[in-house]
Formats: C-alpha cells, sequence, structure tokens
C-alpha cells in the first residue's frame, strides 16, 4: 500500500488531474442541476453528491427529520446513477471545482485522496460530536476509510459480497446449495435452473462496463483463480492463464445461463430482476439485502438464502467495499457538511430508518451496533451472520491466490485504476455482449495495464 500512496503526487497522478479537469469542463457545469436535486429554504446551503442506489434514495425522503434538526441548513442533492456519480465527483474533486460539500465516495478514493490533501480530516468532527461514537464502526471498513490512523470519510453502509439464492426454487427442483459453493458449483446450477422461456435466468451478474461495475465482482473472480492485474514486480498479467480462465468462466456463466442484455446490465439492474423472481441465484454486494428483503418492494423476501462468494483456488472471494461521506477542502461550509455527513451516518439515524421505513432497509455493515437493535436482529437472521462474516474474511490474505503490490481487493488502489478500470470494463462487457472474444478482450486490456505498469517500474518508490 505504501508505494501506491507515496505515488499519488507522482507524474501519472498529475496526468489523471490533468485529464479529469477537461472532463469538468463537460461534467462539472452541469453537475449542480443534475438528477435527485432537491431542497430549498433561507438557510445555508450545502450541495450533497451521492449515488442513486436504494438506501441513499431512503436518505432524501427523510430529509424533512434532517431539516427539523437543522433549520438553518438547507440540503441540495445531485443524486446520479453509479458510473455517472463517479465521474462528476472525481472531476470536481480533483481539480478543486468546489461543486459539493459532500460527497460519496469509497474506500478506494478516501486513503488517496486524503495523502493528496483534497478531502477533510474528520477524526476531530467525529471525536468532538456527542454521542456519534466512531469506535462503532466496523473495524474493516473504519480502517479502510482512514489514512495516518484519522477517518477521512465516515460509513453510510459498508459491505462485502455474497452469493443470494432462491431457497423456494432450490427446493422444488431438488437441488441442494454448498456451504461454500465454488465456480463450477454456480454455473451447474444455474444450467439447471434456467429457463429462458419463461424469463428466468440461472444467475444475474453484472455485464455493465465500469470499474465500480463489471470489474467488481469479476476482479474477485480473478484473484480466487489465481489472477492478478500486476504481480509484485509491476508487470501487467491480464493475459495470464489464470486470468484467462476467470474471465471465461465468467463470461460464458453470464451467457449461458445469465440475464438477457447481461452487458448493461449493472448492480441495479440485477437487484431489480432478483427482487421480481427472475434469477435463481445472484453475486454482488451484500447491501442487497436491504432491498431483497423489504416485502414491500421484493417478491422474494424471506425466501432466498445467502452463502459465501463463491471460489476456485481460495478460502473466501467477498470483496470490501464502503459507500461513504467525505467533505471536500473547498467546501466553504463545512461545519453545515459535518452536520448533514454525522446525521447520515449516526445510530439514531439506523434507528431512524427501521421506525420510519422498515428494518429491512437499515443500511447495512457500517456499525456493530446495528447488529444488536432487537428489532434488526430478528429481520437480518437470514443474512446477518453471513453479511459480517463475508467482511470479515474480506483480506487479501484470505482472497487472493498470489501476492500483488496494491491495495484493494475488487480494485486497484492506484489513481490510474479508475481510467484503466474503466477501459477493461468496456472489453469485457463487450465479450458478455458477445461482440469480442475472452482472448481478444484480454489482448487489448493487458495493453491498457502495460501502460500504467511501465510508469510503476521505472519510478519505483516515491
Amino acid at each position: 500500500m505504501f508505494r501506491a500512496l507515496t505515488r499519488l503526487r507522482s507524474r501519472p497522478a498529475l496526468r489523471l488531474t490533468a485529464a479529469l479537469s477537461a472532463a469538468a469542463l463537460g461534467l462539472g457545469l452541469t453537475a449542480c442541476a443534475g438528477a435527485g436535486a432537491v431542497g430549498g429554504g433561507d438557510g445555508e446551503q450545502i450541495v450533497v453528491a451521492i449515488v442513486s442506489n436504494p438506501q441513499m434514495q431512503d436518505a432524501i425522503s427523510l430529509q424533512d427529520r434532517f431539516k427539523a434538526e437543522h433549520p438553518d441548513v438547507d440540503v441540495r442533492f445531485v443524486s446520479l446513477p453509479e458510473n455517472e456519480a463517479r465521474a462528476k465527483i472525481t472531476a470536481s474533486v480533483a481539480t478543486g471545482g468546489g461543486e459539493f460539500d459532500v460527497v460519496m465516495i469509497s474506500n478506494y478514493e478516501t486513503p488517496m485522496w486524503a495523502a493528496n490533501g483534497w478531502i477533510e480530516n474528520l477524526q476531530p468532527y467525529a471525536d468532538e460530536t456527542e454521542g456519534y461514537d466512531p469506535d462503532d464502526f466496523v473495524p474493516s471498513v473504519r480502517e479502510a476509510l482512514s489514512y495516518d490512523g484519522d477517518l477521512y470519510s465516515v460509513p453510510f453502509y459498508g459491505e462485502s459480497s455474497f452469493l443470494a439464492y432462491r431457497e423456494d426454487v432450490f427446493e422444488q427442483a431438488g437441488l441442494t446449495m454448498p456451504d461454500r459453493p465454488t465456480w463450477d458449483d454456480v454455473r451447474e446450477l444455474a444450467a439447471e435452473l434456467d429457463d429462458p422461456a419463461n424469463d428466468f435466468s440461472g444467475v444475474c451478474l453484472r455485464g455493465l462496463a465500469g470499474w465500480g461495475e463489471v470489474m467488481a465482482p469479476l476482479t474477485t473472480v480473478m484473484n480466487t483463480f489465481g489472477g492478478q492485474w500486476f504481480d509484485e514486480g509491476w508487470n501487467a498479467r491480464l493475459d495470464s492463464p489464470e486470468v484467462k480462465e476467470a474471465v471465461q468462466t465468467y463470461v460464458d456463466t453470464v451467457r449461458e445461463h445469465g440475464q438477457p442484455g447481461a452487458a448493461t446490465s449493472g448492480f441495479g439492474d440485477c437487484l431489480t430482476r432478483f427482487a421480481q423472481g427472475n434469477a435463481a441465484m445472484w453475486y454482488d454486494a451484500t447491501s442487497m439485502v436491504s432491498s431483497i428483503e423489504d416485502p414491500a418492494s421484493s417478491t422474494v423476501a424471506g425466501k432466498t438464502g445467502y452463502v459465501p462468494a463463491p471460489v476456485e483456488s481460495t478460502d473466501a472471494a467477498g470483496w470490501l467495499y464502503s459507500w461513504s461521506l467525505a467533505i471536500p477542502t473547498t467546501s466553504e461550509h463545512k461545519d453545515a457538511a459535518w452536520d448533514f455527513v454525522s446525521w447520515m451516518t449516526d445510530k439514531d439515524y439506523i434507528r431512524l430508518v427501521g421506525e420510519e421505513l422498515s428494518w429491512e432497509r437499515v443500511p447495512p455493515g457500517s456499525r456493530l451496533s446495528t447488529y444488536e437493535i432487537p428489532e434488526y436482529a430478528e429481520v437480518s437472521e437470514a443474512y446477518a451472520d453471513a453479511t459480517l462474516t463475508a467482511m470479515n474474511e474480506a483480506t487479501q490474505e484470505q482472497t487472493m491466490a498470489q501476492p500483488v503490490p496494491y491495495p484493494g481487493i475488487q480494485f486497484v488502489g492506484i489513481p490510474e485504476f479508475q481510467d484503466l478500470g474503466t477501459r477493461v470494463g468496456q472489453q469485457i462487457s463487450a465479450a458478455v455482449a458477445g461482440q469480442k472474444t475472452v482472448d481478444e478482450a484480454l489482448e487489448q486490456s493487458q495493453r491498457y495495464a502495460e501502460t500504467v505498469a511501465e510508469t510503476y517500474r521505472e519510478g519505483g518508490e516515491r
């Protein structure tokens, strides 16, 4: 990790910032008028950029409660799909655009942006806010969102990944889900249960281009098959036999037994499909439970089982991720921004969601105390242990068959990965769509990765 963080001000990082400056011209000017903007009033206005996942939409719906507690703060939301949100937030923060007072980022961005001085140190705020209790955060998540021991973003929810499956469908078919399935198991079970004539797929897997879309689950498959983005000498390895086998397995599985239009399916699309009863299995983020187990919006609530991420040659294969809130250093309303950030990540907010919306919709994986709430413990019985186990197992030592020189499990913790992961994701998505072979996709991906690798081999430690 030291190598990646100490290179943040190197020439590749500067090239990234320059590229984002151009992107900001096209994206930043429209950001504050983006989809999902709400608010208004005579108070101090803050602009909050978030991803339009269901849990974040719940936060928007509860804004009258925040306003009652903070009448002098007006919140204006910019709520966008994941890929678009990433682009706009990164372009704004990296170039000092100043459009946003609060941004939703992750454990990928947090340590790098903290090292660059782009986001505020939130540890003093957290320590001085009565009852906030930062020590209550899930330890692996708290560590992932820290730099030099201090929190620079705070978790809205935390997640690993696991495999959801329809218990009722398996029972009707006389099939049994292994306690810890392999990818061969997944493929065989998907073949048994696939029923395209009735719009029912054996499995749902992301195929949408994007480093945070298809490349998130796929990188965990690469890891457990013994693949690497780069080896310890910073040699690109996307054309290795291990990566080829992993990608071929993933692509073949979703093409043969997955959902229609898989190349354009992201997290939200698979969530809708699985929740509406159109898939037997779904490998994705553990945060899916907030929607899958909500009977108001899901037809499979109470019918779903959860097992660890499929493996090949490792003991575990899940990722570690947290959607978190940070305050850009360019914000002119930092205290008001913290009022909002602390409200949305506090223990009281979790109780508010449970009492006002439903306990199934509580943001999971951020606080240990969440799992001690009796009402939540009752509704989460099927998945609470599976979620915490997946998050505890999400280490490089347990999920990777080969050592790597970079931090991250489902991402490569270097600045260039936003661009590299996006480009590789486009190649993989094309393979899922049948527009090119896996070999062709990986040949081009390898060329992209070699360009990045050269700068690291030449630069060494900085």
